[in-house]
């Protein structure tokens, strides 16, 4: 069955940085554009960065773009998501997904920006 399982996330103080990792297993990652997406407390799904297969082409939210690089090593079957000069408005629980809308995604980590 296929699988995604985040990891990385954690406590960070503004201006701080984390990387996120998405380990896929039982398809292969490389035939596939991948996303990140997250959802804060009480919101819903807010997509965050995308990465095309084959191509590769990274596209991101206003919010995260220069601040945030989505990479992928399909050796590996692993995406990433590279966070840097994270902010409190960052704080939400993120999942990598096959889908913009968080279809087909993990179950998640937790990404919590804080003094």
């Amino acid at each position: 069955d296929a699988q995604l399982v985040e990891s990385g996330g954690g406590l960070v103080q503004p201006g701080g940085s984390l990387r996120l990792s998405c380990a896929a297993s039982g398809f292969p990652l490389s035939r596939y554009a991948m996303n990140w997406v997250r959802q804060a407390p009480g919101k819903g799904f807010e997509w965050v960065s995308g990465i095309g297969a084959g191509s590769g082409i990274r596209t991101y939210a206003n919010s995260v773009r220069g601040r945030f690089t989505i990479s992928r090593d399909d050796a590996k079957n692993t995406l990433y998501l590279q966070m840097n000069s994270l902010r409190p408005e960052d704080t939400a629980v993120y999942y990598c997904a096959k889908y913009r809308d968080g279809r087909e995604r993990g179950r998640g980590t937790q990404v919590t920006v804080s003094v």
